[in-house]
């Protein structure tokens, strides 16, 4: 088997490995739904609620997508910001860093207080704690240009908006796309932890009502469908990552098929 497939296979073989040993763990310790549910029990449930778990999932995903599209907006913009100046990266960097420390949980209720029950505090939730990787990411690939290089475009009449422009953020790509495969998984997070704590719609507001009904395989079988759409999401990332920064890694892949490895 060439490697290509191998690449391509792999993950579904873990996949499958992981639920055959569930499964096998389950019926070996007889446990019962309630505490721990097969997974053949699991997708059956997926297909008995499919109408509630769509519904509740394109609500999840449409808020989840929202609060990540500011969240790149923002991100981008204040990452090269403080990247294009030391005194704004060494002087903002530290704030950052302790907002990031919050545990968005507990600044839930707030939102909840401000703007109510529903969608807003979930967006808001998805863009803070997506937030961050991006800022850091941009800013970084920006901060780390070698001063040489600087000195060089400078000596040539380039303005700082220029180097900026037509080298900072061109170097900045690679960790840009590697970073919104990390906060697209965030955002996802941050959505259903907005939903438990307090809406009416969506899957963290779905897994809560299930478990307060003692329906674990209902609750699992959410926890696959966020797993599935943030799969999902990561691939699409990952492809553009790829097409987009492929000149990034284009040594490496030659070098890797090579020799073999």
């Amino acid at each position: 088997m060439s490697r290509r497939w191998q690449e391509a296979l792999g993950p579904w073989f873990v996949v499958l490995a992981l639920f055959a040993l569930w499964e096998g763990v389950v019926i070996a310790a007889r446990l019962p739904s309630f505490v721990l549910p097969a997974p053949t029990e699991v997708f059956a449930t997926l297909v008995q609620f499919a109408g509630p778990i769509s519904q509740h999932s394109l609500h999840t995903l449409m808020t989840t997508l929202i609060g990540f599209g500011f969240s790149v907006i923002g991100g981008v913009a204040l990452g090269a910001a403080i990247g294009a100046s030391q005194v704004a990266y060494k002087a903002v960097f530290p704030v950052l860093v302790g907002f990031n420390s919050i545990p968005k949980v507990a600044i839930v209720p707030v939102l909840i207080i401000w703007f109510g029950i529903g969608t807003v505090p979930a967006v808001i939730t998805a863009f803070l704690i997506s937030f961050f990787p991006i800022v850091v990411n941009v800013a970084t690939g920006i901060a780390t240009l070698e001063p040489e290089l600087r000195d060089v475009l400078r000596s040539l009449g380039a303005s700082k908006f220029d180097i900026l422009r037509k080298v900072g953020l061109p170097r900045a790509a690679p960790y840009f796309f590697a970073s919104l495969k990390v906060a697209i998984t965030l955002a996802f997070v941050g959505s259903i932890i907005s939903e438990t704590v307090g809406s009416n719609e969506g899957v963290g507001y779905l897994m809560l009502q299930a478990s307060s009904r003692f329906q674990i395989p209902l609750v699992f079988a959410a926890l696959v469908v966020v797993a599935a759409m943030g799969i999902t999401m990561y691939a699409i990332f990952a492809g553009l990552e790829r097409r987009m920064t492929g000149w990034a890694t284009r040594g490496m892949d030659q070098a890797a098929y090579a020799t073999g490895h």
